[in-house]
């Protein structure tokens, strides 16, 4: 579920040392599966393990998941990286603000959920967004963008260079991917 680097283990090790014995960490996501989903690390006192937490055991320490939390951190990794700028510990949780779905759940929701993890936060530093509307019979992913992207004089470019060709790459399935948004500058359009 998560994985934690020997540096950040041994990060971990040495704060732990200064408890009380029996402390774990608590790895947790507030807000999981929204896009206001933080991701932290606290100590987690022996008494405060939960019968439904997972507990993962690493060297020296057990790491302590949370049921709601554990979903939102699946291919989640701790890092503790040393650098010029000092050193820092740095969590990446890839599904923390979208839950995974599985491998073979229906087309939509693979897509839905490769929308929301990859293509809107790449999308979001621009202040836009899509969404899927449908898939044709013919296969086709009918897309409705939004926020930036709604009269961006480059949303062809960003639909036909990335979005399609990501989509069309990672699902064999899809014929295309067709613009459903009415891009003339107006009322509508955000500025």
């Amino acid at each position: 579920m998560i994985q934690i680097s020997e540096p950040a283990q041994a990060h971990f090790c040495k704060l732990l040392s200064k408890q009380d014995p029996g402390t774990n960490i608590r790895v947790f996501v507030v807000n999981p599966g929204t896009p206001s989903a933080e991701c932290g690390v606290s100590y987690c006192p022996g008494d405060a393990v939960e019968e439904s937490d997972t507990r993962l055991s690493f060297d020296g320490f057990d790491a302590v998941v949370d049921q709601d939390s554990a979903p939102f951190l699946e291919e989640a990794e701790i890092d503790f990286v040393t650098d010029q700028m000092g050193s820092q510990l740095t969590l990446k949780a890839p599904n923390a603000k979208v839950r995974k779905v599985d491998d073979d759940a229906p087309l939509m929701e693979r897509l839905n959920y490769m929308i929301d993890a990859e293509i809107n936060p790449q999308l979001a530093s621009h202040g836009g967004k899509i969404m899927l509307m449908e898939i044709t019979p013919a296969g086709k992913a009918v897309l409705q963008f939004g926020g930036g992207c709604n009269g961006c004089s480059m949303v062809d470019v960003t639909l036909k260079e990335g979005v399609e060709k990501q989509m069309l790459a990672q699902f064999p399935e899809l014929t295309g991917v067709v613009d459903a948004t009415e891009h003339e500058a107006g009322e509508h359009s955000y500025y």
